[in-house]
């Protein structure tokens, strides 16, 4: 493996299949969501863990979504209609095809975001002031 030392180049992580750079937002995504549940002081790790998995599950980040998706640039929803649209080589088992599709697209968008070193705007995307 190389060492991370710079952000992706846009052009380079645009290329990238869409759903590996829903790989990458998925694990992005969900160590934002626990990050601020650690501080959160809401409880035990059973609790946070709970209400984690709530979060980052495909309905949750569909539901998410809905907010966000009007705030998207065009070279962002461009990312999310890739993720969305794309191949998936796993089927859910707990969301609906929507939903799967739906959250595959979001996770897309945090992947890209995150790669090309944008992380000041996942978190005006995706977490307000609250950490919701």
């Amino acid at each position: 493996m190389s060492k991370i030392t710079a952000p992706l180049d846009k052009e380079r992580a645009k290329q990238m299949n869409p759903v590996v750079l829903a790989f990458v937002g998925d694990a992005v995504y969900t160590l934002y969501v626990r990050r601020i549940l650690a501080v959160s002081d809401l409880g035990k790790t059973g609790a946070l863990n709970h209400i984690a998995a709530e979060k980052v599950s495909a309905h949750g980040q569909s539901t998410k979504l809905e907010d966000v998706l009007p705030l998207l640039t065009e070279e962002e929803a461009e990312i999310y209609r890739r993720g969305r649209n794309a191949k998936k080589p796993t089927k859910s088992k707990n969301a609906s095809v929507a939903e799967y599709v739906r959250s595959t697209g979001f996770e897309a968008v945090v992947g890209y975001l995150y790669l090309t070193g944008q992380e000041e705007r996942i978190e005006a995307l995706f977490f307000s002031e609250d950490g919701e």
